[in-house]
Parts: structure tokens; C-alpha cells; sequence
């Protein structure tokens, strides 16, 4: 059986503009955010939470954020 990401674009990570993402802010901080296209996450380093990325778009509530530990 072959991995679906492999053959799959749906599970292919995908990309957000730069120019969309220099306007995000973290909604807790309101502080600059990094984006992971790995983990498909944008990250406050200042709130320490990793905010999901689903189907493209950014999910900017706390309670959905992933907490990262130092």
C-alpha cells in the first residue's frame, strides 16, 4: 500500500503568501507569527502556542492552538 501523500496533492503541504502572513498577528500577543509548512502551523513564539492551518486557512483561536513546550 502506498503512503497517500506521496500520491495524493490533497496531503501535499501548501504554501500561504507571504503577504497574507506579514497581516496575521497573534491574537493573544498581537505579535509577529512564523510559519511551520511542515507541521502546516503558524507559531507564536511570544504566546508559545501553534496555531492550526486547515484546508489553507489559519485557525486564530486560542482554544484551538497547540501548546509548545520549551
Amino acid at each position: 500500500m502506498t503512503d497517500p501523500s506521496q500520491t495524493d496533492n490533497r496531503y501535499a503541504p501548501r504554501g500561504i503568501d507571504p503577504k497574507f502572513l506579514a497581516l496575521l498577528v497573534c491574537p493573544v500577543t498581537k505579535s509577529a507569527l512564523d510559519y511551520d509548512a511542515v507541521r502546516q502551523e503558524l507559531i507564536s513564539p511570544a504566546a508559545k502556542l501553534a496555531y492550526p492551518i486547515r484546508d489553507g486557512i489559519p485557525i486564530m483561536l486560542e482554544g484551538e492552538a497547540r501548546r509548545i513546550e520549551d
